[in-house]
């Protein structure tokens, strides 16, 4: 197993479901929280931190999260945060990245739309320059929120038009947020040439996928693990070559899966249905991308050659431009051809 972390950290990789504020590390969420003293219920202690994130349920984790997002004040700790993220995704060789953004959260905190989106430009723009990583950006509906962030979220993304934007989203709870209300702004979200990559049936059944699919034109599902449930959704997806965003330890750490052992990823796979693997919210759920792979090498019993499949199936269902998907691909296989 050393040999295939080994392998794995050196990999180059792509990642497609990774959360802006929900990939700040400890020591950034304790500067922060230092900074806000007095009105934040996050410790400024990074040793603090790993039992703030024990989550007890999915619920749980949503109010934690947001407590984080209170963290994000102004324009300069939107670009810290984001350039701080690079960081973290180059140390493990990730080339290419699309980080869901909430802009409606850091909107409504005051943020100004227009500096919101020029903060994370210009971290987009540095990153590429000094960490080689290149970032887009999927623009996300908190769901808890309802219609008006819907609403506000589709107008930041058609007015500011940020050069790294590609998609829209849908994230937060699921459970008693039903997708069908949100297709509205996902049509108009999609007119503009914006793709299609909302959260579904993490913690709700078969349906609510369903639902992303003909209610949202979903393009890639977020999650999607309970598809697993069913059958002719798997095949659905199969035939139809819809990935779903595969992150085995937020699921287990939010408590939608019970164990690891009993992820479903493997009869996801067996059915035919594409995935990539993620790390979502890897310093809350204390994780990352490389400790993801090792998770699914292990939940699908692959060797190193077969890691270097879940990396090209990444920059496969990214959505970079063709040629630097080429190239993406390129240095995966050559990689692997060196060290495998």
């Amino acid at each position: 197993m050393t040999e295939l972390t080994s392998f794995i950290a050196g990999l180059p990789k792509a990642e497609l479901h990774v959360h802006h504020v929900g990939s700040a590390s400890p020591r950034i969420v304790a500067e922060l929280a230092a900074r806000h003293e007095g009105s934040t219920p996050v410790p400024a202690d990074p040793a603090a931190l790993a039992d703030y994130f024990a989550f007890r349920d999915f619920a749980h984790f949503i109010e934690v999260y947001l407590s984080v997002v209170d963290l994000i004040r102004d324009d300069e700790d939107v670009r810290t945060l984001t350039y701080e993220v690079a960081r973290e995704l180059a140390r493990q060789q990730v080339r290419y990245a699309e980080l869901t953004i909430t802009p409606y959260s850091s909107v409504r905190r005051g943020i100004a739309a227009p500096a919101f989106c020029a903060a994370i430009e210009d971290a987009r723009r540095a990153a590429a320059k000094e960490f080689g990583v290149e970032l887009r950006w999927c623009f996300d509906i908190p769901g808890e929120a309802g219609l008006p962030a819907a609403e506000e979220t589709l107008r930041i993304a058609l007015e500011e038009q940020p050069d790294g934007l590609i998609s829209f989203g849908l994230g937060g709870p699921e459970i008693g947020v039903p997708r069908p209300q949100f297709k509205p702004f996902f049509d108009k979200a999609r007119a503009a040439g914006l793709h299609s990559v909302p959260h579904a049936g993490e913690t709700t059944g078969p349906e609510t996928i369903w639902d992303a699919l003909r209610e949202l034109g979903a393009e890639r599902i977020g999650h999607g693990i309970s598809a697993a449930q069913d059958p002719a959704l798997m095949a659905h997806l199969a035939e139809n070559g819809i990935p779903l965003e595969i992150s085995p330890t937020s699921n287990l750490r939010t408590r939608a899966v019970p164990s690891l052992d009993e992820h479903p990823l493997a009869t996801l796979v067996g059915a035919g249905v594409p995935v990539s693997i993620n790390s979502d919210d890897p310093p809350m759920f204390g994780t990352t991308l490389d400790q993801e792979y090792a998770a699914a090498a292990r939940l699908l019993g692959l060797d190193a050659r077969g890691v270097a499949g879940l990396a090209r199936a990444g920059a496969e269902q990214s959505f970079l431009a063709p040629e630097r998907k080429k190239t993406l691909l390129a240095e995966i296989d050559d990689y692997t051809e060196r060290n495998a």
